[in-house]
Protein backbone atom coordinates (compact mmCIF):
# COMPACT_ATOMS: atom_id res chain seq x y z
CA UNK A 1 0.00 0.00 0.00
CA UNK A 2 1.27 3.47 -0.83
CA UNK A 3 2.49 5.32 2.28
CA UNK A 4 0.58 8.37 1.06
CA UNK A 5 -2.72 6.61 1.76
CA UNK A 6 -2.04 6.82 5.49
CA UNK A 7 -1.91 10.63 5.44
CA UNK A 8 -5.65 11.03 6.10
CA UNK A 9 -9.05 9.44 5.73
CA UNK A 10 -9.41 11.37 2.47
CA UNK A 11 -6.25 9.99 0.89
CA UNK A 12 -7.15 6.50 2.09
CA UNK A 13 -10.54 6.73 0.34
CA UNK A 14 -9.11 7.45 -3.11
CA UNK A 15 -9.76 4.72 -5.66
CA UNK A 16 -6.82 5.74 -7.84
CA UNK A 17 -3.25 4.44 -7.62
CA UNK A 18 -1.13 6.85 -5.58
CA UNK A 19 2.03 6.88 -7.63
CA UNK A 20 4.17 9.97 -8.07
CA UNK A 21 4.46 11.73 -11.39
CA UNK A 22 8.00 11.94 -12.79
CA UNK A 23 10.45 14.24 -11.00
CA UNK A 24 12.17 17.21 -12.57
CA UNK A 25 15.51 16.06 -14.04
CA UNK A 26 16.37 18.95 -16.38
CA UNK A 27 16.85 22.71 -16.52
CA UNK A 28 13.76 24.43 -17.91
CA UNK A 29 12.56 27.88 -18.88
CA UNK A 30 8.95 28.84 -18.14
CA UNK A 31 6.72 31.85 -17.79
CA UNK A 32 5.52 30.85 -14.32
CA UNK A 33 7.08 28.44 -11.81
CA UNK A 34 4.79 27.37 -8.97
CA UNK A 35 6.17 25.76 -5.82
CA UNK A 36 3.62 23.33 -4.39
CA UNK A 37 0.79 21.26 -5.91
CA UNK A 38 -1.79 22.09 -3.28
CA UNK A 39 -4.94 24.12 -3.72
CA UNK A 40 -3.26 27.54 -4.08
CA UNK A 41 -0.74 26.39 -6.66
CA UNK A 42 -3.26 24.40 -8.68
CA UNK A 43 -5.96 27.08 -8.64
CA UNK A 44 -3.38 29.70 -9.72
CA UNK A 45 -2.29 27.50 -12.61
CA UNK A 46 -5.89 26.79 -13.57
CA UNK A 47 -7.00 30.42 -13.76
CA UNK A 48 -3.79 31.52 -15.50
CA UNK A 49 -4.31 28.89 -18.18
CA UNK A 50 -7.96 29.88 -18.56
CA UNK A 51 -6.98 33.48 -19.28
CA UNK A 52 -3.62 32.97 -21.00
CA UNK A 53 -3.35 29.45 -22.42
CA UNK A 54 -0.08 30.28 -24.17
CA UNK A 55 1.80 30.54 -20.86
CA UNK A 56 4.28 27.80 -19.99
CA UNK A 57 3.56 26.92 -16.36
CA UNK A 58 5.63 24.48 -14.31
CA UNK A 59 4.58 23.18 -10.89
CA UNK A 60 7.16 21.61 -8.57
CA UNK A 61 5.83 19.43 -5.75
CA UNK A 62 8.01 17.94 -3.02
CA UNK A 63 5.84 14.83 -2.57
CA UNK A 64 2.59 14.31 -4.51
CA UNK A 65 -0.44 16.51 -5.10
CA UNK A 66 -2.48 16.40 -1.89
CA UNK A 67 0.40 15.64 0.46
CA UNK A 68 -0.03 18.87 2.41
CA UNK A 69 -3.10 20.52 3.91
CA UNK A 70 -5.05 20.11 0.66
CA UNK A 71 -5.31 16.36 1.29
CA UNK A 72 -5.73 16.52 5.06
CA UNK A 73 -8.19 19.29 5.97
CA UNK A 74 -11.68 19.01 7.41
CA UNK A 75 -13.47 19.41 4.09
CA UNK A 76 -15.16 22.79 4.64
CA UNK A 77 -15.36 24.86 1.46
CA UNK A 78 -16.18 28.21 3.04
CA UNK A 79 -17.16 31.46 1.41
CA UNK A 80 -15.11 33.34 3.97
CA UNK A 81 -11.63 34.70 4.63
CA UNK A 82 -10.00 34.78 8.05
CA UNK A 83 -10.41 38.20 9.64
CA UNK A 84 -12.69 39.46 6.87
CA UNK A 85 -14.90 41.46 9.25
CA UNK A 86 -11.96 43.47 10.58
CA UNK A 87 -10.66 44.05 7.07
CA UNK A 88 -14.03 45.20 5.74
CA UNK A 89 -15.35 47.17 8.71
CA UNK A 90 -13.84 50.45 7.50
CA UNK A 91 -14.81 49.98 3.85
CA UNK A 92 -17.62 52.07 2.31
CA UNK A 93 -20.90 50.17 2.37
CA UNK A 94 -20.98 49.57 -1.40
CA UNK A 95 -17.42 48.22 -1.44
CA UNK A 96 -18.21 46.06 1.58
CA UNK A 97 -21.27 44.58 -0.13
CA UNK A 98 -19.22 43.75 -3.22
CA UNK A 99 -16.50 42.16 -1.12
CA UNK A 100 -18.96 39.96 0.77
CA UNK A 101 -20.61 38.93 -2.49
CA UNK A 102 -17.18 37.91 -3.78
CA UNK A 103 -16.40 35.91 -0.64
CA UNK A 104 -19.79 34.28 -0.29
CA UNK A 105 -19.68 33.28 -3.95
CA UNK A 106 -16.57 31.10 -3.51
CA UNK A 107 -18.46 27.77 -3.11
CA UNK A 108 -20.56 28.48 -6.20
CA UNK A 109 -17.46 29.40 -8.21
CA UNK A 110 -15.84 26.10 -7.22
CA UNK A 111 -19.05 24.23 -8.09
CA UNK A 112 -19.00 25.75 -11.58
CA UNK A 113 -15.41 24.56 -12.10
CA UNK A 114 -16.27 21.08 -10.85
CA UNK A 115 -19.13 20.87 -13.34
CA UNK A 116 -17.09 22.28 -16.22
CA UNK A 117 -14.08 20.05 -15.62
CA UNK A 118 -15.86 16.91 -14.49
CA UNK A 119 -14.25 16.76 -11.03
CA UNK A 120 -16.22 14.62 -8.56
CA UNK A 121 -15.40 15.43 -4.93
CA UNK A 122 -18.64 14.83 -3.00
CA UNK A 123 -19.60 18.53 -3.16
CA UNK A 124 -22.69 19.30 -1.04
CA UNK A 125 -23.71 22.87 -0.28
CA UNK A 126 -25.72 22.67 2.93
CA UNK A 127 -24.19 25.64 4.74
CA UNK A 128 -22.56 25.57 8.15
CA UNK A 129 -24.11 25.56 11.63
CA UNK A 130 -22.22 27.57 14.26
CA UNK A 131 -23.76 26.14 17.41
CA UNK A 132 -24.07 27.19 21.04
CA UNK A 133 -24.13 23.88 22.83
CA UNK A 134 -21.84 22.94 25.68
CA UNK A 135 -22.36 25.91 28.02
CA UNK A 136 -24.63 28.98 28.13
CA UNK A 137 -21.84 31.52 27.58
CA UNK A 138 -21.70 30.29 24.00
CA UNK A 139 -25.24 31.54 23.45
CA UNK A 140 -24.30 35.06 24.58
CA UNK A 141 -21.16 35.24 22.45
CA UNK A 142 -22.88 33.80 19.38
CA UNK A 143 -25.78 36.25 19.57
CA UNK A 144 -23.33 39.11 20.02
CA UNK A 145 -21.49 37.93 16.92
CA UNK A 146 -24.75 37.94 15.00
CA UNK A 147 -25.35 41.58 16.00
CA UNK A 148 -21.88 42.44 14.69
CA UNK A 149 -22.65 40.72 11.39
CA UNK A 150 -25.89 42.67 11.10
CA UNK A 151 -24.01 45.92 11.76
CA UNK A 152 -21.82 45.08 8.76
CA UNK A 153 -24.93 44.87 6.59
CA UNK A 154 -25.20 41.08 6.42
CA UNK A 155 -28.80 39.89 6.43
CA UNK A 156 -30.63 36.61 6.86
CA UNK A 157 -29.73 35.44 3.37
CA UNK A 158 -26.14 35.10 4.61
CA UNK A 159 -26.51 34.45 8.36
CA UNK A 160 -29.73 33.28 9.97
CA UNK A 161 -30.40 32.69 13.65
CA UNK A 162 -31.84 29.29 14.53
CA UNK A 163 -33.57 28.71 17.84
CA UNK A 164 -32.89 25.46 19.66
CA UNK A 165 -36.01 23.97 18.08
CA UNK A 166 -35.04 25.17 14.60
CA UNK A 167 -31.53 23.81 15.02
CA UNK A 168 -32.96 20.39 15.85
CA UNK A 169 -34.50 20.28 12.38
CA UNK A 170 -30.95 20.07 11.00
CA UNK A 171 -28.66 18.87 13.80
CA UNK A 172 -29.46 17.37 17.16
CA UNK A 173 -26.76 18.21 19.70
CA UNK A 174 -26.82 17.50 23.38
CA UNK A 175 -27.94 20.59 25.31
CA UNK A 176 -28.04 22.92 22.30
CA UNK A 177 -29.14 26.55 22.83
CA UNK A 178 -29.29 27.69 19.21
CA UNK A 179 -27.08 28.37 16.20
CA UNK A 180 -26.17 30.69 13.36
CA UNK A 181 -26.68 29.10 9.95
CA UNK A 182 -24.36 30.49 7.27
CA UNK A 183 -25.52 29.55 3.80
CA UNK A 184 -22.22 30.06 1.95
CA UNK A 185 -20.40 26.83 2.83
CA UNK A 186 -20.14 23.42 1.19
CA UNK A 187 -18.54 20.19 2.32
CA UNK A 188 -16.25 18.18 0.04
CA UNK A 189 -13.85 15.25 -0.06
CA UNK A 190 -10.63 17.30 -0.07
CA UNK A 191 -8.25 14.75 -1.61
CA UNK A 192 -10.62 14.14 -4.52
CA UNK A 193 -10.62 17.88 -5.20
CA UNK A 194 -6.85 18.35 -5.14
CA UNK A 195 -6.16 15.22 -7.18
CA UNK A 196 -8.86 16.18 -9.67
CA UNK A 197 -7.42 19.67 -10.04
CA UNK A 198 -3.96 18.22 -10.65
CA UNK A 199 -5.27 16.06 -13.50
CA UNK A 200 -7.24 19.02 -14.85
CA UNK A 201 -4.33 21.44 -15.08
CA UNK A 202 -2.11 18.79 -16.64
CA UNK A 203 -4.75 18.29 -19.33
CA UNK A 204 -4.63 22.05 -19.90
CA UNK A 205 -0.89 21.85 -20.57
CA UNK A 206 0.59 22.65 -17.16
CA UNK A 207 3.78 20.66 -16.42
CA UNK A 208 3.60 19.01 -12.98
CA UNK A 209 6.68 17.40 -11.47
CA UNK A 210 6.32 15.47 -8.22
CA UNK A 211 8.94 14.37 -5.69
CA UNK A 212 10.77 17.52 -6.78
CA UNK A 213 11.41 19.41 -3.57
CA UNK A 214 12.64 22.97 -4.06
CA UNK A 215 15.94 23.44 -2.22
CA UNK A 216 16.61 27.03 -3.26
CA UNK A 217 14.66 29.87 -4.76
CA UNK A 218 15.63 33.39 -5.78
CA UNK A 219 14.55 36.01 -8.30
CA UNK A 220 13.87 34.27 -11.58
CA UNK A 221 14.90 30.73 -10.60
CA UNK A 222 13.99 27.73 -8.45
CA UNK A 223 16.20 24.67 -7.98
CA UNK A 224 15.60 21.08 -6.97
CA UNK A 225 18.22 18.41 -6.32
CA UNK A 226 18.10 17.30 -9.97
CA UNK A 227 16.96 20.29 -12.00
CA UNK A 228 15.94 23.93 -12.13
CA UNK A 229 13.35 26.24 -13.61
CA UNK A 230 14.04 29.77 -14.76
CA UNK A 231 10.83 31.80 -14.91
CA UNK A 232 9.51 35.34 -15.15
CA UNK A 233 7.21 34.64 -12.19
CA UNK A 234 7.64 32.48 -9.13
CA UNK A 235 4.63 31.53 -6.99
CA UNK A 236 5.62 30.01 -3.63
CA UNK A 237 2.32 28.24 -2.87
CA UNK A 238 3.45 26.41 0.25
CA UNK A 239 1.13 27.76 3.01
CA UNK A 240 1.90 25.67 6.14
CA UNK A 241 5.31 24.72 4.79
CA UNK A 242 6.55 28.31 4.55
CA UNK A 243 9.19 27.60 7.19
CA UNK A 244 10.91 25.29 4.69
CA UNK A 245 11.28 28.12 2.17
CA UNK A 246 13.13 31.09 3.73
CA UNK A 247 12.36 33.92 4.21
CA UNK A 248 8.64 33.08 4.13
CA UNK A 249 8.82 31.53 7.58
CA UNK A 250 9.27 34.96 9.13
CA UNK A 251 5.80 35.96 7.98
CA UNK A 252 3.82 32.72 8.03
CA UNK A 253 4.04 30.17 10.84
CA UNK A 254 3.04 26.51 10.70
CA UNK A 255 0.45 25.47 13.25
CA UNK A 256 -1.26 22.12 13.38
CA UNK A 257 -4.87 21.04 13.27
CA UNK A 258 -5.78 17.47 14.24
CA UNK A 259 -8.76 15.36 13.18
CA UNK A 260 -10.41 12.02 13.76
CA UNK A 261 -13.02 10.07 11.82
CA UNK A 262 -15.36 7.44 13.13
CA UNK A 263 -16.21 4.22 11.41
CA UNK A 264 -19.27 4.54 9.12
CA UNK A 265 -22.30 5.02 11.37
CA UNK A 266 -25.63 3.22 10.87
CA UNK A 267 -28.52 5.03 9.24
CA UNK A 268 -30.54 5.02 12.47
CA UNK A 269 -27.71 6.84 14.28
CA UNK A 270 -27.61 9.50 11.59
CA UNK A 271 -31.39 9.77 11.72
CA UNK A 272 -30.91 10.72 15.37
CA UNK A 273 -28.09 13.22 14.63
CA UNK A 274 -29.12 14.88 11.37
CA UNK A 275 -26.89 16.62 8.81
CA UNK A 276 -28.86 15.13 5.93
CA UNK A 277 -27.81 17.85 3.45
CA UNK A 278 -24.07 17.76 3.98
CA UNK A 279 -23.98 20.67 6.45
CA UNK A 280 -20.78 21.46 8.28
CA UNK A 281 -20.99 22.28 11.97
CA UNK A 282 -18.93 23.87 14.70
CA UNK A 283 -19.39 24.19 18.43
CA UNK A 284 -18.77 27.78 19.44
CA UNK A 285 -15.80 27.55 21.76
CA UNK A 286 -12.23 28.75 21.42
CA UNK A 287 -11.14 25.12 21.03
CA UNK A 288 -12.03 25.65 17.32
CA UNK A 289 -14.02 22.47 16.73
CA UNK A 290 -15.33 21.56 13.30
CA UNK A 291 -17.07 18.59 11.77
CA UNK A 292 -19.09 17.13 8.95
CA UNK A 293 -20.88 13.96 7.90
CA UNK A 294 -18.81 12.33 5.18
CA UNK A 295 -20.35 10.91 2.04
CA UNK A 296 -19.85 7.39 3.46
CA UNK A 297 -21.57 8.31 6.75
CA UNK A 298 -18.62 8.89 9.08
CA UNK A 299 -18.39 11.70 11.58
CA UNK A 300 -15.26 13.69 10.70
CA UNK A 301 -14.31 15.91 13.62
CA UNK A 302 -11.36 18.18 14.32
CA UNK A 303 -10.10 20.70 16.84
CA UNK A 304 -7.22 23.11 17.36
CA UNK A 305 -3.81 21.44 17.37
CA UNK A 306 -0.55 23.07 18.39
CA UNK A 307 2.58 25.05 17.55
CA UNK A 308 6.17 23.81 17.76
CA UNK A 309 9.08 25.87 19.02
CA UNK A 310 10.86 27.75 16.26
CA UNK A 311 8.01 27.13 13.82
CA UNK A 312 9.16 23.58 13.22
CA UNK A 313 6.98 21.53 10.94
CA UNK A 314 5.27 18.51 12.41
CA UNK A 315 5.92 15.46 10.25
CA UNK A 316 4.57 12.66 12.45
CA UNK A 317 0.79 12.79 12.59
CA UNK A 318 0.22 9.53 14.39
CA UNK A 319 -1.96 11.15 17.03
CA UNK A 320 -1.19 10.38 20.65
CA UNK A 321 -3.80 8.91 22.98
CA UNK A 322 -4.24 12.36 24.55
CA UNK A 323 -4.78 13.98 21.15
CA UNK A 324 -7.33 11.36 20.16
CA UNK A 325 -8.90 11.53 23.60
CA UNK A 326 -9.53 15.28 23.50
CA UNK A 327 -11.35 15.03 20.19
CA UNK A 328 -13.34 12.02 21.39
CA UNK A 329 -14.28 13.94 24.54
CA UNK A 330 -15.41 16.99 22.56
CA UNK A 331 -17.58 15.13 20.06
CA UNK A 332 -18.84 12.84 22.83
CA UNK A 333 -20.12 15.87 24.73
CA UNK A 334 -22.05 16.92 21.63
CA UNK A 335 -23.22 13.42 20.70
CA UNK A 336 -23.37 11.21 23.81
CA UNK A 337 -24.45 8.24 21.70
CA UNK A 338 -21.01 8.29 20.04
CA UNK A 339 -18.83 8.19 23.15
CA UNK A 340 -17.86 4.56 22.55
CA UNK A 341 -17.81 4.58 18.75
CA UNK A 342 -14.70 3.25 17.04
CA UNK A 343 -12.33 5.86 15.60
CA UNK A 344 -11.05 4.48 12.29
CA UNK A 345 -8.73 7.31 11.23
CA UNK A 346 -6.74 10.00 13.05
CA UNK A 347 -4.51 12.50 11.30
CA UNK A 348 -3.44 16.11 11.09
CA UNK A 349 -1.62 18.69 9.02
CA UNK A 350 0.32 21.93 9.03
CA UNK A 351 -1.48 25.13 8.11
CA UNK A 352 -0.14 28.66 7.67
CA UNK A 353 -0.88 31.47 10.11
CA UNK A 354 0.04 35.04 9.21
CA UNK A 355 0.93 37.69 11.79
CA UNK A 356 -2.12 39.66 12.89
CA UNK A 357 -4.14 36.74 11.49
CA UNK A 358 -4.40 38.55 8.19
CA UNK A 359 -4.35 36.55 4.93
CA UNK A 360 -2.44 38.23 2.16
CA UNK A 361 -2.25 38.30 -1.62
CA UNK A 362 0.42 40.34 -3.37
CA UNK A 363 2.80 40.67 -6.28
CA UNK A 364 6.36 41.89 -6.19
CA UNK A 365 6.82 42.89 -9.83
CA UNK A 366 10.44 43.89 -9.42
CA UNK A 367 11.39 40.40 -8.31
CA UNK A 368 8.68 38.47 -10.15
CA UNK A 369 7.01 36.94 -7.08
CA UNK A 370 3.29 36.36 -6.50
CA UNK A 371 2.09 35.15 -3.10
CA UNK A 372 -1.20 34.15 -1.49
CA UNK A 373 -1.36 32.62 1.97
CA UNK A 374 -1.91 32.96 5.69
CA UNK A 375 -5.38 31.41 5.41
CA UNK A 376 -5.36 30.30 9.05
CA UNK A 377 -7.33 27.10 8.57
CA UNK A 378 -9.86 28.46 6.06
CA UNK A 379 -7.81 27.69 2.98
CA UNK A 380 -10.07 25.28 1.11
CA UNK A 381 -12.20 28.17 -0.12
CA UNK A 382 -9.71 31.01 0.36
CA UNK A 383 -7.18 29.28 -1.90
CA UNK A 384 -9.65 29.44 -4.78
CA UNK A 385 -9.99 33.17 -4.21
CA UNK A 386 -6.20 33.39 -3.91
CA UNK A 387 -5.62 31.52 -7.16
CA UNK A 388 -8.05 33.73 -9.07
CA UNK A 389 -6.51 36.85 -7.55
CA UNK A 390 -2.90 35.84 -8.28
CA UNK A 391 -3.83 35.10 -11.88
CA UNK A 392 -5.22 38.62 -12.29
CA UNK A 393 -2.24 40.17 -10.51
CA UNK A 394 0.32 38.30 -12.61
CA UNK A 395 -1.52 39.21 -15.81
CA UNK A 396 -1.84 42.81 -14.59
CA UNK A 397 -5.64 42.66 -14.79
CA UNK A 398 -7.38 45.27 -12.66
CA UNK A 399 -10.52 43.60 -11.38
CA UNK A 400 -12.88 43.30 -8.43
CA UNK A 401 -10.55 40.60 -7.16
CA UNK A 402 -7.49 42.83 -7.06
CA UNK A 403 -9.25 45.78 -5.39
CA UNK A 404 -9.94 44.01 -2.08
CA UNK A 405 -8.32 45.07 1.22
CA UNK A 406 -6.58 41.69 1.65
CA UNK A 407 -4.73 42.33 -1.62
CA UNK A 408 -1.58 44.20 -0.68
CA UNK A 409 -0.73 45.20 -4.24
CA UNK A 410 2.80 45.51 -5.56
CA UNK A 411 5.27 45.30 -2.69
CA UNK A 412 8.25 43.17 -1.63
CA UNK A 413 7.80 40.22 0.70
CA UNK A 414 9.72 41.93 3.48
CA UNK A 415 6.87 44.42 3.86
CA UNK A 416 4.64 41.68 5.25
CA UNK A 417 4.20 41.74 9.05
CA UNK A 418 6.73 39.52 10.83
CA UNK A 419 6.22 37.19 13.73
CA UNK A 420 8.15 37.92 16.92
CA UNK A 421 11.41 36.03 17.48
CA UNK A 422 11.58 32.98 19.70
CA UNK A 423 11.00 32.31 22.51
CA UNK A 424 8.39 35.10 22.52
CA UNK A 425 6.04 33.55 20.00
CA UNK A 426 6.25 30.06 21.57
CA UNK A 427 5.61 31.46 25.05
CA UNK A 428 2.80 33.66 23.75
CA UNK A 429 1.13 30.89 21.79
CA UNK A 430 1.20 28.45 24.69
CA UNK A 431 -0.07 31.05 27.17
CA UNK A 432 -2.98 31.77 24.85
CA UNK A 433 -3.82 28.11 24.28
CA UNK A 434 -3.64 27.39 28.00
CA UNK A 435 -6.08 30.23 28.66
CA UNK A 436 -8.47 28.75 26.09
CA UNK A 437 -8.22 25.28 27.63
CA UNK A 438 -8.78 26.74 31.13
CA UNK A 439 -11.86 28.61 29.91
CA UNK A 440 -13.28 25.48 28.33
CA UNK A 441 -12.76 23.37 31.47
CA UNK A 442 -14.38 25.98 33.70
CA UNK A 443 -17.35 26.79 31.46
CA UNK A 444 -18.05 23.15 30.64
CA UNK A 445 -18.43 22.44 34.35
CA UNK A 446 -21.98 23.45 35.37
CA UNK A 447 -20.86 23.67 39.00
CA UNK A 448 -18.23 26.37 38.40
CA UNK A 449 -19.15 29.48 40.44
CA UNK A 450 -20.01 32.67 38.53
CA UNK A 451 -16.82 34.51 39.58
CA UNK A 452 -14.68 31.67 38.20
CA UNK A 453 -16.63 31.57 34.94
CA UNK A 454 -16.22 35.33 34.49
CA UNK A 455 -12.50 35.10 35.26
CA UNK A 456 -11.92 32.28 32.77
CA UNK A 457 -13.91 33.93 29.97
CA UNK A 458 -12.32 37.32 30.59
CA UNK A 459 -8.79 35.90 30.55
CA UNK A 460 -9.38 33.95 27.34
CA UNK A 461 -11.03 36.94 25.67
CA UNK A 462 -8.09 39.18 26.57
CA UNK A 463 -5.61 36.66 25.25
CA UNK A 464 -7.58 36.29 22.03
CA UNK A 465 -7.45 40.06 21.47
CA UNK A 466 -3.70 39.93 22.15
CA UNK A 467 -3.32 37.46 19.27
CA UNK A 468 -4.60 40.10 16.89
Amino acid sequence: MSPWRSLSLWMDQLDEPLTARPALTADLHADVAIIGAGYTGLWTAYYLKRQAPQLRIVILEGEIAGFGASGRNGGWLMGNLLGEDRLLAEQPSAARRNAYALLHGIPDEVASVLAREGIACDYRKGGVLYCAARYPEQLTSLQQHLLELRALGLGEDAYRWLSANELRQQLRLNNAYGAIHASHCATIQPAKLVRGLARCVQAMGVELYEQSRVIDWQTGQVRTASGSVRADWIVPAVEGYAASLPPLGKHQLPVQSLLVATEPLPKDVWADIGLERGQAFSESSRQVTYGQRSADDRLVFGARGGYRFGGQLRTDFNLSEDERGLRRYLFGELFPQLKQVRISHAWGGNLGMARRFRPHMLVDRKNGIALSGGYGGEGVGASNLGGRTLADLILNQHSELTRQPWVLGDQPLNRLPRWEPEPLRWLGYNAIIQSFAFEDRVLANPHSPPWRRQLAAGLAGTMEKFMR
